[in-house]
């Protein structure tokens, strides 16, 4: 996961697994996130506003998906809260 934009263009990036114990929680919210209805090319609305690009893999399935940042709410911002809580950064 890539958060892109804000004040000066910075980058930050998020990687993360989830613990054996919780590959369920984890399969379910990736679920959970509206895939094939989000936007391929996000317009960012205001100056200084940050697109994410998600990606996602359980199993052999991948998803992908960018956002504005105005767009990251439900199920997308349970997702996003979740990687960052738990993630390394490369």
């Amino acid at each position: 996961m890539t958060r892109s934009g804000g004040f000066a263009g910075l980058r930050r990036e998020w990687s993360a697994a989830p613990p054996a114990d919780q590959e369920s929680q984890w399969i379910a919210l990736i679920q959970s996130c509206p895939w094939e209805a989000a936007t391929r090319e996000p317009t960012p609305r205001g100056a200084d506003r940050f697109v994410w690009r998600i990606h996602a893999r359980c199993g052999p399935d991948e998803h992908a998906a960018e956002l504005a940042d105005d767009d990251v709410s439900g199920p997308w911002r349970d997702l996003v809260d979740v990687v960052r809580g738990t993630a390394s950064r490369p």
